[in-house]
């Protein structure tokens, strides 16, 4: 790691920053210091240089296959020891904007009118209930969140999980030209502040003061997960491996597909595990690294790691993580924010490892079109858990494109009188004003293209298979 010290210039700049948060009073004394240790090292371009020759494919030991885990004793009584050790932290910090809704993504309904959230509850309370035990869910909000979320885990009150919340960190955004605070330049509102990405997790953790209550409490390990994927739930047999192996952290991967080449991943680099990530990759090799033969696996951002081990890290000041500069504009202004990922933690760990598991564990919903397969025929629901229906063949799931007309949730269900049937679609796409009828069945490869200014609709009951429609001639 090279240490780069700061330029005159710079260190003026961050002298001037330094003064300026100061008198922000809307964030914490951690939030302060925490934020200004980010500029620093962003300042001093310590960035880790990645020597491309040195990098080495992990084996089977860094990178265990799932396959390999061992089994789990059916025994109620050692099951619920094991579990007791476990907390599980969504990661719930984003709005659901992209999606066209309001407030927390969590809270989009993903099936049977259950939400994201509705979802981790029934299964945790599913867990508690089947083995007597107290696994407890946390939710680390942003500032976006917080508000709403508080308001909506009041309606879990009588289940019998121990809901905590905490709020990762608020920090100013940046204005470019002199790297001085947004909120300073008299932008007051929200537009000022971002959440730094959720390596922030592990400070917040502790700065909450939750890290501390769970350790008292006996508790060993987190497993933490985006809110939005749908297959990250507990399992048994990585959290058993952990705590028999004393690994302190543990990075879900799967195999990539060509859906996900740009997906972190992870390497063995001077005799450590760590995770690369696209940004961090010279432009000559971007091509290589999107290779699905070098580069086999990604991050799932499911992860499971040692509180004991996050507590001494953190207050060690020992978790610099990659920085991620994110230019953004404002009204005009253009600011930086900087952020870290959690996975990029990985290599300040001590027996850090990543498990290869299966796909059925990464079901992230980032668009309509993902709403599309889990709200089909293709799952099923059961206890909360959202499962694959073994009725179709191909382990892959259909490939869907949805135009604009569908982006926003309201939309894509008016849009739709039922979801089609698609156990044996290949590929989906559709473009302009099209609508669903019901119990439509699609097979094969389908395109479905309306003309510009013209409606098309999908009678009900229609089955379509291997076919390009631009008209009701067609159907």
């Amino acid at each position: 790691m090279a240490t780069a010290t700061l330029s005159p210039a710079d260190t003026e700049k961050l002298s001037n920053l330094k003064s300026a948060v100061s008198s922000l009073n809307q964030i914490s004394e951690n939030e302060k210091s925490g934020f200004i240790n980010l500029v620093s090292r962003y300042l001093s371009g310590e960035a880790q240089h990645i020597e491309w020759s040195k990098i080495q494919t992990p084996t089977d030991e860094v990178v265990v296959p799932y396959d390999t885990l061992a089994h789990v004793p059916e025994d109620a009584a050692e099951t619920k020891k094991l579990l007791d050790k476990l907390v599980v932290l969504k990661l719930n910090g984003g709005l659901g904007t992209t999606m066209g809704c309001t407030g927390p993504k969590s809270v989009i309904e993903v099936r049977n009118g259950l939400t994201f959230l509705d979802l981790i509850v029934i299964q945790i309370e599913t867990l508690n209930a089947k083995y007597g035990c107290n696994v407890p869910l946390l939710l680390m909000n942003s500032f976006n969140t917080h508000d709403d979320t508080s308001k909506i885990v009041e309606k879990y009150a009588k289940s019998n999980i121990k809901i905590h919340t905490f709020n990762q960190s608020q920090y100013p955004r940046m204005v470019v030209e002199d790297l001085m605070p947004l909120p300073c330049k008299g932008n007051t509102g929200k537009d000022g502040w971002y959440p730094p990405g959720h390596g922030d997790v592990f400070p917040s953790l502790m700065n909450s003061g939750k890290l501390d209550a769970l350790l008292s409490e006996g508790k060993e390990y987190v497993f933490v997960a985006n809110s939005d994927n749908l297959g990250a739930v507990v399992d048994l047999k990585i959290l058993n491996h952990l705590i028999n192996n004393k690994n302190e952290y543990c990075m879900e991967v799967t195999p990539k597909t060509l859906a996900d080449v740009k997906g972190g991943t992870l390497i063995s680099y001077e005799g450590k595990v760590q995770l690369l990530e696209i940004a961090q990759v010279p432009d000559q090799h971007v091509n290589e690294f999107k290779s699905i033969e070098k580069f086999k696996i990604f991050n799932t951002n499911n992860l499971w790691v040692n509180l004991k081990a996050i507590k001494r890290l953190v207050e060690a000041d020992a978790l610099k993580m990659e920085i991620i500069p994110n230019p953004k504009e404002v009204d005009g202004v253009k600011v930086l924010q900087l952020e870290i990922a959690a996975g990029a933690a990985i290599r300040f760990f001590d027996h850090a490892i990543g498990i290869n598991v299966p796909r059925s564990r990464f079901l992230p919903v980032k668009a309509t079109s993902d709403l599309l397969l889990v709200q089909s025929d293709l799952y099923t629901l059961s206890d909360g858990f959202v499962l694959r229906n073994p009725a179709r063949a191909n382990p892959a799931n259909p490939s869907i494109e949805l135009g604009p007309e569908f982006k926003k949730v309201a939309n894509f269900l008016s849009r739709f009188k039922s979801i089609p049937s698609i156990i044996e679609l290949d590929s989906l796409k559709v473009t302009g004003d099209v609508w669903f009828g019901a119990g439509i069945t699609l097979k094969g490869e389908v395109v479905i293209a309306a003309k510009p200014g013209v409606k098309l609709e999908i009678p009900d009951g229609a089955v379509i298979a291997n076919k390009e429609i631009n008209g009701p001639e067609d159907i």
